[in-house]
């Protein structure tokens, strides 16, 4: 990859190239703000997901119990392993998504304007999850069995090295990569749907005359907010299978849709929304976070190269 785009801009103006540097630390930064912001709400909702009902009251509960068994420290448990991916995963996510724009801009050269309907969004921002998932998957694996590992003298594992170590011996990079369709099947429609909100919001709240680099930090924030809340509005389902099937012993399921039958059968189909509510509560301030991290840090780095 020679060069990317990060620059989540507003495709009333022509596509611009920037270097595949600039790409990977402003997606970087965006990805490692939200990681801060919204990683304990996380983890509320991945052991949520994969605890017997019953087991916490809510996402406050999960908060209480951790910070009683491990202290602050514990919120942010399974925390290195997504912070120090993000930065190759979100630039692949923006750069995959510039490049979907790009196979639809070269699909009709004599467009009349440079502005994407919603299908065409919606394709680019599928598109974008493909790469991104060869790496989201093993990070994903190994945050969820970090978070929902037992405590103190139950804790079975010390870090991320042990947990890969763990997974391979258990059975080699299948072990490693379970979970991997799941994530696809979570993150394309989610993907899809962040990015077509993303652009429509910044496109309805550009001022007159004005163009998407004068939208101010709140504006920003917002629109990115609600991008992570369009996502989460139609991920969840997917993403308790994928919780499931990455944190349950080997053997115990067949695949995705082995996972969905004996969930169905087991818990009703109100289990597919567990973890709803702490997955909603992260969605705005950290992809706030991210989006506001992803634009200022490519302005500041086409102020200085």
């Amino acid at each position: 990859m020679s060069t990317a785009t990060t620059e989540v801009k507003s495709v009333e103006v022509p596509v611009v190239k920037t270097s595949a540097l600039k790409s990977f630390l402003s997606g970087g930064f965006g990805g490692i703000a939200a990681v801060l912001v919204g990683h304990p709400f996380d983890l509320a909702k991945v052991r949520i997901q994969t605890s017997p009902n019953g087991t916490y009251n809510g996402t406050l509960d999960v908060f209480k119990k951790s910070l009683k068994a491990d202290g602050f420290r514990g919120l942010y448990r399974g925390m290195a392993t997504p912070l120090f991916s993000v930065t190759p995963i979100f630039a692949v996510s923006f750069w995959g998504y510039d490049l979907g724009k790009k196979i639809v801009y070269g699909a009709t050269p004599n467009r009349a304007s440079q502005e994407l309907s919603i299908p065409e969004l919606a394709f680019a921002g599928f598109f974008s999850a493909v790469p991104t998932t060869l790496l989201m998957s093993p990070s994903e694996r190994i945050k969820v069995v970090l978070q929902t590992q037992g405590t103190g003298a139950n804790k079975l594992y010390n870090g991320p090295i042990d947990v890969v170590r763990a997974l391979y011996k258990e059975g080699g990079l299948a072990s490693i990569f379970r979970g991997t369709g799941a994530t696809l099947l979570r993150d394309g429609p989610g993907s899809a749907a962040y990015f077509v909100a993303y652009e429509l919001i910044k496109r309805s709240l550009i001022p007159a005359g004005k163009t998407a680099s004068d939208l101010n930090p709140l504006t920003v924030m917002f629109a990115g907010g609600m991008a992570g809340v369009a996502m989460w509005t139609i991920a969840i389902p997917p993403d308790v299978l994928k919780s499931r099937l990455q944190s349950a012993p080997a053997g115990t399921y067949k695949g995705t849709a082995d996972v969905l039958r004996v969930l169905l059968k087991t818990e009703g189909p109100q289990a597919l929304f567990k973890g709803l509510g702490p997955a909603m509560m992260r969605a705005f301030p950290a992809n706030a976070a991210c989006f506001l991290g992803v634009e200022y840090s490519l302005r500041g780095l086409n102020m200085i190269f």
